[in-house]
């Protein structure tokens, strides 16, 4: 298969797949290694692909977004930029192999708080005074996740809001969309400055992870939410037991 093809199928499946679970980097990543990009460049250019599909999704779901009320939506917009901005400050000053030990064991951690969150939620909805600030600080913390390690980190910020009781599958699905957008864009502007994406293969991938968030989006609104949780909880399983076998490789 002619690796164009190749790609803009890879950035259509990776779109689907972030507008409705999140994870699709592990799609378009090795893709891209297998077209020939070196690694770093590899991931700079996934970034950049994936960044404008989640926009898209966003689009389809800003109804969602705007149903959206456990804390202001500029706030969380702000906030999630800049965790992203000093994610991505970080990530420079981190060494490989400490970071490569960790991921395993942060997916872990938001699958099983994921997992749980229907019976935990309700913990925080005893204590509503102050939830909002305190869902603000733990977003910055996410936005920070998102910018040093872009992978899953939809799926983290769905598995800490459920600790505050959103439990809204199709909001959580919205709001976590635009979000790691977001997130994503002070990685994207930083890699376009430094010259780190390789843009034929970006703007391909590009392409169609800008369909697929969009037909991702607009697909999830209409599944069963509860079945929704199943699978996107299974899929955290999938990726987690991934990062843990390559640990041990």
């Amino acid at each position: 298969m002619d690796t164009s093809i190749l790609i803009f199928i890879a950035g259509l499946l990776a779109g689907f797949m972030n507008s409705v679970a999140g994870g699709g980097s592990f799609i378009t990543f090795p893709t891209l290694i297998f077209a020939g990009v070196p690694s770093v460049s590899a991931n700079a250019t996934s970034t950049v692909a994936l960044f404008p599909g989640s926009i898209a999704g966003a689009w389809a779901y800003r109804r969602e977004c705007t149903s959206f009320t456990a804390a202001p939506l500029k706030a969380m917009i702000l906030t999630s930029l800049t965790g992203g901005l000093l994610g991505a400050l970080l990530l420079q000053l981190t060494p490989t192999p400490l970071f490569d030990k960790a991921i395993p064991w942060l997916l872990a951690t938001g699958t099983v708080i994921f997992a749980a969150g229907p019976k935990l939620g309700w913990l925080m909805q005893q204590k509503r005074q102050g939830q909002s600030a305190a869902l603000l600080a733990a977003q910055l913390l996410l936005g920070i996740y998102g910018g040093y390690f872009g992978g899953a980190v939809g799926i983290m910020m769905m598995a800490v809001w459920s600790l505050f009781g959103i439990l809204d599958i199709r909001v959580m699905n919205g709001i976590k969309t635009l979000l790691v957008g977001v997130t994503n864009a002070a990685a994207v502007l930083w890699f376009s400055a430094m010259g780190m994406v390789w843009w034929p293969q970006a703007l391909i991938m590009l392409a169609g992870a800008v369909i697929g968030g969009y037909s991702g989006a607009r697909c999830a609104r209409h599944l069963n939410p509860i079945f929704l949780r199943r699978g996107i909880t299974l899929f955290n399983i999938i990726i987690t037991a991934y990062f843990f076998l390559k640990m041990m490789r």
